[in-house]
């Protein structure tokens, strides 16, 4: 048999094969095989075809021949990822903000060539991107790799933030001054993407929107508020933070509505004591920092809920109502 002009290729091409055209449901045959890697200008024998298969599954990509009638067919079984978890992935990437449509396209193309053109279609049909409310920075792959490196590498980042002004332009915050931050992490929250760090200026823990940062750098300088962050749960940070607004952290008391004990669940944990005060209401004590955000997120509740303490937060609340009243003339 000739030999065709991409022979060196052939190994390649039948994992290309192998991987594209079959999966748990979908079989190729062995002269199927032959006419596929014949499009490709490779020409192959059964026996060494069959050699190249089990080379195949020394390379992770362990190929199943079953016997249907007079032949047999071939599929590849054990992918690395399993077509729910792709599912998981591509929502997890669709519904995040802080990737832009472009990449998220793009990204879920890569995961789609994970497996068979046949499971890559029912990818393609949970994608519905266009007119989601997605970041418009490109560079935010680059930032977050930036960020990882300097924590890696026990250094300080520069960088410039922005915000948008009313006439939708992007305008540098502090005239353009560039932040000098010590990064210790990295949360996602309420869809955004954040960088936790320290302010050695200010002497306290910041946090800032990745999708803002501009123009990162790594500093030669070395991180500083170790000390700091070695008390810091991450986790509970970002669970004491409404919309990562900072604010003091105090341990508030409510008043809430036994219909609404999946809320408090669901944004405190499962540990918090809720005692129960009759059949309809209990009061549960949460830390929290407190600022006009978890005020909103209280009001939010309606009556079903009721900030009972400290009487310092109490006070901060019926000012806000005050002003929510004036605000509207009520």
């Amino acid at each position: 048999m000739p030999k065709g002009k991409n022979q060196k290729f052939k190994l390649y091409r039948l994992a290309q094969i192998m991987s594209e055209q079959t999966d748990e449901d979908h079989y190729i045959t062995m002269p199927e095989i032959m006419s596929a890697l014949e499009e490709y200008e490779i020409t192959a024998d059964r026996k060494s075809i069959y050699a190249d298969l089990k080379d195949l599954e020394k390379l992770g990509i362990e190929i199943e021949g079953e016997r249907i009638g007079s032949g047999y067919h071939y599929h590849v079984i054990g992918r690395d990822f399993e077509l729910p978890e792709l599912k998981l992935l591509v929502d997890a990437i669709q519904s995040s903000k802080f990737i832009t449509e472009r990449k998220t396209n793009a990204l879920i193309r890569k995961l789609e060539k994970m497996v068979s053109k046949y499971d890559a279609q029912k990818l393609q049909r949970q994608v519905y991107v266009s007119g989601r409310i997605k970041t418009m920075n490109e560079s935010i792959y680059y930032t977050v790799d930036a960020i990882h490196n300097a924590i890696t590498e026990n250094k300080k980042i520069k960088f410039q933030y922005y915000q948008w002004n009313v006439k939708k332009e992007m305008e540098l915050r502090h005239n353009g001054a560039w932040y000098h931050i010590s990064p210790w992490g990295l949360s996602w929250d309420d869809e955004n993407y954040y960088l936790v760090g320290f302010d050695s200026e200010a002497g306290k823990i910041k946090h800032y929107r990745v999708d803002k940062i501009l123009k990162i750098r790594m500093s030669n300088e070395e991180r500083e508020g170790k000390e700091y962050f070695q008390q810091l749960d991450m986790a509970d940070y970002t669970k004491k933070s409404f919309g990562m607004f900072g604010g003091k952290e105090q341990t508030i008391k409510l008043l809430v509505h036994n219909s609404l004990a999946g809320v408090i669940i669901d944004r405190f944990g499962k540990d918090i004591m809720m005692i129960p005060i009759d059949e309809q209401y209990f009061t549960v004590n949460v830390d929290v920092h407190v600022s006009r955000q978890f005020l909103g997120w209280v009001f939010s509740l309606g009556e079903k809920v009721k900030l009972l303490g400290p009487d310092e937060v109490v006070e901060e609340m019926k000012a806000e109502i005050r002003r929510l009243n004036q605000q509207y003339q009520i």
